[in-house]
């Protein structure tokens, strides 16, 4: 498995926290993370990126597992065309 990479979006104020992206080769999991307030409230960027490096453990060990993986795409749907469509009323 490659190195799990992490990038951190901009503190949502309203929700108190952060969204994350861990990267892992073709594994993208996306999450948000409760992001970490200093004594008065306001947000403690440094504390937040310690809580995310706690995250990434165990999303890493998630991906070690097998339980976090690409999605699979879903299939098409048949494109129904405008003849077959005049035809079948």
């Amino acid at each position: 498995m490659s190195d799990l990479k992490i990038k951190i979006g901009a503190y949502d104020s309203t929700l108190r926290n952060v969204p994350v992206t861990f990267t892992s080769g073709d594994i993208k999991h996306e999450r948000t993370v409760n992001a970490a307030l200093k004594a008065d409230g306001s947000y403690d960027k440094a504390a937040t990126k310690a809580r995310v490096d706690e995250v990434a453990l165990g999303v890493a060990h998630k991906i070690g597992l097998g339980v976090i993986t690409v999605p699979t795409p879903e299939p098409e749907a048949p494109v129904e065309d405008a003849a077959d469509s005049a035809t079948a009323e």
